[in-house]
């Protein structure tokens, strides 16, 4: 594949560029022959076409026409046909699978599936020009002629259809894209793409960890892996396959190649799906966005649980440089009684700050195991961070080239200056994780899997493929690798990743990247969280206050109230970000919001153990809570923190805001005050934020600790949030029947039920 478009090393690939280019051929899916029911294939022949220039008015397009073909000798087909398969996975999950290439390579494992069998309980009812493919939860309806393909749920609700030339009218020839595929003129590679209808009412989410407009309806998305530097751009850290529409469907597509997702961008009433590879391997997932979700995540994977250490405080900055420093801020982090339990050391634990060689600055921590371990005994963990580049000047560079696990380019040279670890090889892997070992075995916790957005795309891999087919894979293996090695070292595993792909949310947790230190980076960053949640990642965190510069203390205090509301927490960013170096009462402030994080541990691991057993993440958006509110549907300034409370933070200098308030009474969780559902201008409190739950709900808490391993579990209450306090142990039974809660919390549930009143939380 000749790679376009791009300027720099590490820029965006846009396959979707090909299938504007004159003197590409191009090849239009036409008609259906041979249908198998057996096989529930058939047999899909395409048309050949090539763009051709019109002249109207001063103005010109190039739209497709039918083309001869001039090749030589005349052994090519002049319209080809391939081999599309129909498939099933569950009642509500339809695969449409198809190589354009007469020489199909042998069937491989992929890296983003789980392993799978096929679903058998389907109905088929064939006719003279169409075939009908029905089960429980949704029918296929497959056109013969002209090519079709209609998907509807269980009620015979229409929910998207597959667009071919016949629905393009008005001499949007040339937007339109139909299932098809494209023939490079330099290179003969080809790329694949297919249009499915977009209704008027229709609302897209998902694509990744995007940090431009939640509803992606009218953006065009490049899923390609990239440091974008920052949360403020339309580049994603987190490009994911996967999207899910507000009509009761979900599209995976199956690939590792660069890919274009537009949502009604060139042509509003198309969602067309570029692919840059000669296949096409698509999945409808049909439901509500949360029965989408578990079928996403039966595919390519549920987040694991993490460890409840995991959901405490995770304190850092740019940089702690030394022992010295470590014990300092424990020493503070005690004598404030803030709670918190990990320190991590970000880019200075080595010799030399960034030259990552998996070694302690002898000099600055002259014994890091005695100094784990002497944190481990109060209570604290360590984070490491690490990347995978290994610059010329690094002692371990020489060892990577010499032993060939690095990526080398056709000439079997390095593509870059750096080494970058090959983790398409398995020597590769071993030797890595014999590097992490021998941190775990000194008593390290957590490596923080840094970058891994850059795999060079003119790289070989020892995968046998080139970087357009291993660069967006590069974080999935790479998560894996940093994951399985913390696992077999310690028992139990978290990462902290930055990269990611399909899959990677097999391997907890990610978190937003280089965000700046303003209003716009906070909602920006929260956008890519929600964005994130709604593509199958439980879990999900971010640089509290932001990362480039110092933070603005009055940001900080809005920032840190979301971070109590996210999965995981992180302070981390430019120094100072400790909250002894601001003023006494952001100190006070920091102090409140971390105790009532420790004392909302109970739920947040219950609600743990509901999103990993479903595929479910912890924030959401309200659309994915609330899908049958129209109110809901742009709203990206509010979300759900599991099941029970919205978060409305404050994102501008304000005291209060507008908070969109679905079905029911709703009760402010620190002020008690009760609001009815919709629109409500709401005053915040002294946490700097709102949080509301409904009327009814039940919330688990303790007495807060410094760490988590110190939480007295005997002094669990649960607090009932209901202006009908007389029937607190009427109605707690239904309540738990609707929660999922800890196993080692279930024997305390009835002996320690509270209404919730005053300031009493």
């Amino acid at each position: 594949m000749k790679i376009t478009n791009m300027e720099y090393l590490g820029d965006e690939i846009d396959v979707s560029s090909a299938f504007y280019t004159l003197g590409n051929t191009y090849f239009l899916a036409s008609d259906l022959t041979d249908y198998d029911p057996e096989r529930q294939s058939g047999t899909l022949n395409f048309l050949r076409m090539e763009r051709k220039g019109r002249y109207s008015f001063v103005g010109c397009s190039a739209q497709f026409e039918k083309a001869t073909s001039w090749t030589f000798p005349a052994v090519y087909p002049e319209n080809p046909a391939f081999r599309i398969q129909f498939l099933f996975y569950a009642a509500n999950i339809f695969r449409m699978y198809i190589v354009f290439d007469d020489h199909v390579p042998e069937a491989v494992e992929s890296p983003i599936l789980e392993p799978i069998s096929e679903y058998t309980q389907v109905h088929a009812m064939q006719y003279e020009n169409d075939v009908i493919l029905s089960t429980t939860e949704m029918s296929v309806h497959i056109s013969f002629s002209p090519f079709r393909v209609t998907l509807k749920d269980k009620n015979g609700k229409l929910l998207t259809r597959t667009l071919n030339t016949t629905d393009s009218a008005c001499l949007h020839n040339d937007k339109m894209i139909p299932l098809s595929f494209v023939q490079s003129y330099t290179t003969r590679s080809k790329q694949s793409a297919i249009s499915l209808s977009l209704m008027p009412d229709e609302h897209i989410y998902g694509s990744g960890e995007s940090f431009t407009r939640l509803d992606k309806t009218g953006q065009r998305l490049t899923l390609y892996t990239k440091d974008p530097h920052g949360s403020e751009t339309r580049e994603m850290y987190k490009p994911i396959p996967f999207y899910m529409s507000s009509r009761g469907y979900g599209v995976f597509t199956h690939t590792s190649t660069p890919c274009v997702f537009d949502f009604g961008s060139d042509y509003q009433e198309a969602q067309t799906v570029f692919v840059g590879e000669n296949a096409l391997d698509l999945f409808f997932i049909t439901g509500d966005p949360k029965e989408v979700l578990t079928g996403y995540t039966n595919l390519t994977g549920k987040s694991p649980l993490p460890p409840l250490w995991s959901f405490g405080l995770w304190m850092s900055r740019i940089t702690y440089r030394s022992e010295k420093e470590v014990r300092e801020v424990i020493n503070k982090l005690q004598e404030n009684q803030i709670p918190c339990d990990v320190i991590h050391l970000d880019t200075g634990w080595f010799e030399e700050e960034w030259n990552c060689d998996y070694k302690f600055s002898y000099e600055r921590f002259p014994d890091p195991q005695k100094m784990i371990q002497d944190l481990r005994q109060d209570g604290y963990r360590i984070s490491l961070w690490q990347l995978p580049y290994f610059t010329p000047t690094n002692r371990l560079f020489k060892e990577l080239c010499q032993n060939k696990l690095a990526v080398v380019n056709a000439d079997g040279a390095l593509p870059a200056e750096d080494a970058v670890l090959d983790f398409s090889n398995p020597q590769t892997v071993t030797w890595y994780q014999e590097k992490l070992k021998t941190l775990f075995q000194q008593g390290v916790s957590a490596i923080k899997a840094d970058f891994g957005e850059a795999a060079p795309i003119t790289g070989v891999y020892h995968s046998g493929k080139s970087g357009f087919y291993e660069h967006n894979l590069y974080p999935l293996r790479y998560n894996k690798a940093v994951f399985d090695a913390t696992k077999e070292s310690k028992g139990e595993a978290v990462i902290w990743a930055r990269s990611a792909w399909a899959g990677s949310q097999r391997y907890p947790i990610h978190w937003g990247g280089d965000t700046e230190n303003t209003d716009m980076g906070m909602l920006s960053v929260l956008r890519g969280g929600l964005s994130l949640g709604m593509s199958g990642f439980s879990y999900w965190s971010h640089d509290i206050g932001g990362f480039v510069r110092q933070t603005p203390e009055e940001l900080y205090r809005r920032w840190m109230f979301m971070g109590i509301f996210t999965s995981h927490m992180r302070c981390h960013g430019a120094a100072p970000k400790e909250p002894w170096a601001f003023s006494d009462s952001f100190l006070g402030l920091f102090r409140r919001q971390m105790q009532f994080r420790y004392r909302l541990m109970p739920y947040i691991f219950g609600q743990a153990i509901k999103c990993s057993e479903l595929g479910h993440p912890m924030m959401r958006a309200m659309f994915l809570e609330f899908p049958d509110d129209p109110g809901c549907n742009s709203i990206e300034d509010q979300y759900m923190f599991g099941d029970d409370i919205l978060v409305a933070p404050l994102f501008t200098e304000i005291r209060e805001r507008n908070v969109y308030l679905p079905e029911g009474e709703w009760i402010e969780l620190f002020t008690r005050r009760v609001y009815k559902s919709g629109w409500s201008k709401i005053q915040a409190g002294d946490m700097e934020g709102i949080a509301l739950v409904r009327e009814g709900t039940v919330i688990p808490m303790v007495e807060a600790a410094l760490t988590t391993d110190m939480i007295n579990w005997s002094t669990l209450k649960y607090y009932w949030f209901t202006q009908q306090k007389d029937k607190v142990q009427g109605t707690i039974v239904d309540y738990f029947k609707r929660r999922t809660m800890p196993a080692t919390l279930e024997a305390l549930k009835d002996e320690k039920i509270v209404a919730a009143e005053g300031n009493s939380i």
